[in-house]
């Protein structure tokens, strides 16, 4: 974005699009849900990570912080690495039926999805 907040010789913008980075405008507004309310789908997938099982726990309605503790819960756990990307939690491995316990624990809907 350096091109977008280029400025001129004399302080003012040449190129600006819908504000600076920091614009509270910009910002989505996500609605947390209570974990009692939200179904998500844990399944083991492969493709797009050259045959490594990755697990990955989608349908999730809740802010990065919530999910950045989540994550940081389940790697413990199951002792691998994971990360959260695109509102969707991976954790390196196939560790499904763990995953569901766990998240059934915490009061989540989850249940597996897929084979």
């Amino acid at each position: 974005m350096a091109a977008a907040n280029r400025k001129s010789s004399d302080g003012s913008y040449v190129y600006r699009e819908f504000g600076g980075d920091n614009s509270p405008a910009l910002e989505r507004g996500i609605q947390e849900l209570p974990p009692a309310q939200q179904n998500l789908r844990v399944q083991a997938s492969r493709k797009g990570r050259k045959g490594k099982t990755v697990t990955v726990i989608s349908g999730f309605q809740a802010k990065p912080e919530t999910l950045a503790a989540l994550v940081k819960q389940l790697k413990t756990q199951c002792g691998s690495g994971g990360t959260v990307k695109d509102n969707e939690i991976e954790i390196q491995g196939d560790h499904k039926q763990k995953i569901v316990e766990i998240l059934t624990q915490q009061g989540y809907k989850a249940k597996i999805s897929g084979g």
